[in-house]
């Protein structure tokens, strides 16, 4: 079986990639208004206890395909069924994973590109003395101006396609061994500040201790559902990345590191975000517009608040940056493994991606009475099915195919913990991890 061309050149790079991969949107916007719809340290917990038990197996089952494979996803997954005397149709898995991908990163490029427009307005101080209802109106006039939507969108995308092309080792190691660690000096310095707030007492207790009568199904549901998402698991990017992963490096502990630098971000964030959310005396169960909204009226009345406020969305910039150059390579690899140069896969990826991105852009002016299924507008439906239902139903395939397709020894060599490790994950991925993945799946269909 051949070889990648490209490896990660170290141990801590691949670790960096792959948070880098599974950081973003998913941790610094959707975990805290998650977080505050379900009851706060309630969800933690729980949440906590899925990435455990869902989240870190089905990784390390993504990742060990591809570090098996030595392929991008397609190749990879069609050699190993092949060896395993099984349908090579299993190929076909891997396209379904660049194709969820590819719709994620469509929306994800369009709200990465608010990140740019309110990080330049803190920067201008735009949001200083201004009204809840001047900032919510001014949030609205932005999401129904669609020629700024899709300039912001080209930005982001421009900047992470860039990046892709130059490849593994010039483009996203580089990128990710700098951005990285700025992004975790960023939260840092976001959660030191929000310890001199009034509402870090109250935002400790919160998101730590919990209240188990707030612990109802929908909770736990919504936890589980998170613990897959924020782990950017199920779309075969983990896949891409195996393939590139050093021989000597262990996997259990590269995804367990993963998981505890995914959950600090998500953990940071929220300190930062609820602290000065209770110091304002709002509610931290304001939905998706507690970043876009909430915030830049809580930080308006606070000393210094338009610095602290330009430090946060950069932060959020960095955040989705990072994920979606690292969300990007699979798609590009995978047509690199059908036989195209690096340089025009990247093209053909960002174009897609970017017109794709344009109706998510218009579903707030022009396109915003078309909805077409389930009375969703394109931007509701793109950003809510392949989350919700493709990445669990990947997931899902990934992890069986891992559990019980892959030859044996093929598993064994990849996970390399030696015959009883190996029996531990199979069977906590078997009986446990592949159950919980239907759950998700199920509930994502309701």
């Amino acid at each position: 079986m051949s070889e990648t061309l490209e490896r990660w050149g170290s141990k801590r790079a691949f670790i960096l990639a792959v948070t880098g991969a599974a950081v973003g949107l998913g941790n610094i916007w959707r975990f805290p208004y998650v977080a505050g719809e379900n009851g706060g340290a309630a969800f933690l917990l729980i949440y906590v206890a899925f990435v455990l038990l869902l989240g870190i197996p089905v990784m390390m089952a993504e990742i060990l395909i591809g570090r098996a494979g030595r392929r991008g996803p397609m190749q990879a997954l069609g050699a190993l069924a092949t060896e395993a005397g099984a349908s090579r149709h299993w190929r076909w898995l891997g396209l379904f994973g660049a194709f969820t991908v590819f719709c994620i990163l469509s929306f994800y490029s369009v709200v990465s590109g608010w990140s740019i427009e309110f990080l330049v307005a803190s920067v201008n101080g735009n949001f200083n003395g201004a009204s809840a209802a001047e900032i919510g109106a001014g949030f609205e006039a932005f999401l129904a101006n669609p020629g700024l939507l899709i300039f912001n969108h080209s930005l982001f995308l421009f900047m992470t396609m860039t990046v892709v092309a130059a490849g593994v080792a010039k483009g996203l190691e580089r990128l990710n061994n700098l951005l990285m660690p700025l992004l975790y000096l960023l939260l840092l310095l976001l959660a030191g500040y929000a310890a001199t707030t009034d509402g870090f007492g109250t935002a400790l207790a919160w998101l730590f201790l919990p209240s188990f009568e707030a612990l109802t199904p929908s909770v736990v549901v919504h936890a589980m559902g998170h613990a897959f998402f924020t782990l950017a698991v199920g779309a075969c990017a983990l896949m891409a990345y195996g393939a590139y992963m050093p021989e000597e490096q262990s996997l259990p502990k590269a995804a367990v590191a993963v998981a505890v630098l995914d959950i600090s971000v998500a953990l940071l964030a929220g300190i930062a975000i609820f602290s000065v959310v209770f110091a304002q005396g709002m509610d931290p169960a304001d939905g998706p517009g507690l970043m876009f909204v909430t915030l830049p009226i809580a930080f308006s009345e606070l000393p210094w608040g338009s610095v602290w406020l330009s430090v946060f969305f950069l932060l959020l910039l960095l955040a989705t940056w990072t994920s979606a150059i690292n969300l990007a390579e699979p798609m590009v690899a995978t047509l690199q493994g059908l036989g195209l140069r690096r340089s025009i896969s990247t093209a053909i990826v960002a174009l897609s991606v970017w017109l794709i991105g344009l109706l998510s852009a218009f579903s707030f002016s022009t396109l915003a009475e078309f909805r077409p299924l389930f009375g969703r507008n394109i931007f509701e439906l793109v950003s809510s099915i392949p989350p919700d239902v493709f990445l669990p139903l990947g997931g899902l395939f990934i992890a069986i195919f891992a559990a019980w397709v892959m030859p044996r020894e093929r598993v064994v060599s990849a996970l390399g913990v030696g015959e009883r490790g190996y029996l531990v994950w199979r069977n906590i991925i078997r009986w446990v991890s592949i159950p919980l993945t239907f759950i998700v799946l199920l509930a994502g269909l309701l």
